[in-house]
C-alpha cells in the first residue's frame, strides 16, 4: 500500500466515523455520547457541522476516531472470551463507561 493509498483510506475512514457519528447523535443524543465515547460539547459540534464542514475534516491525513481501549484488559474481554460472549461485552461495557469521555484540550 502506498502512501497515497493509505492517505485515501484514512479520508474515507474519517468520512464514514464522521457521517455515523452526526446520524448517531442526531438519532439518539445520550446513547450515541456513549458508544462513541465523546464529550456532550464534541457531540454537539459534530451535530451542528455542514457536509462541507464534514468534507473539509474528514480530507485531513490523521484518523479522527481511536481505540478506547487504553487498557489491556478491556480488549482482551472483548477478543478472548471464552464461555460467554454476552456476558463479556457486558463487562466491557460497563468498565468503558467509567471511562471520561474525551475533550478537545
Amino acid at each position: 500500500m502506498t502512501a497515497n493509498d493509505m492517505m485515501a483510506e484514512i479520508r474515507d475512514a474519517n468520512l464514514s466515523y464522521l457521517m455515523l457519528a452526526q446520524q448517531m447523535i442526531r438519532a439518539d443524543r445520550v446513547t450515541a455520547i456513549f458508544r462513541l465515547g465523546i464529550a456532550g460539547e464534541i457531540a454537539d459540534l459534530i451535530e451542528s457541522m455542514s457536509n462541507a464542514q464534514i468534507l473539509k475534516l474528514a480530507g485531513g491525513n490523521m484518523m479522527l476516531a481511536r481505540f478506547r481501549f487504553d487498557d489491556s484488559a478491556i480488549l482482551s474481554m472483548l477478543t478472548n472470551y471464552n464461555k460467554d460472549k454476552q456476558l463479556a461485552q457486558s463487562h466491557a461495557a460497563i468498565l468503558m463507561a467509567g471511562q471520561a469521555a474525551e475533550e478537545i484540550v
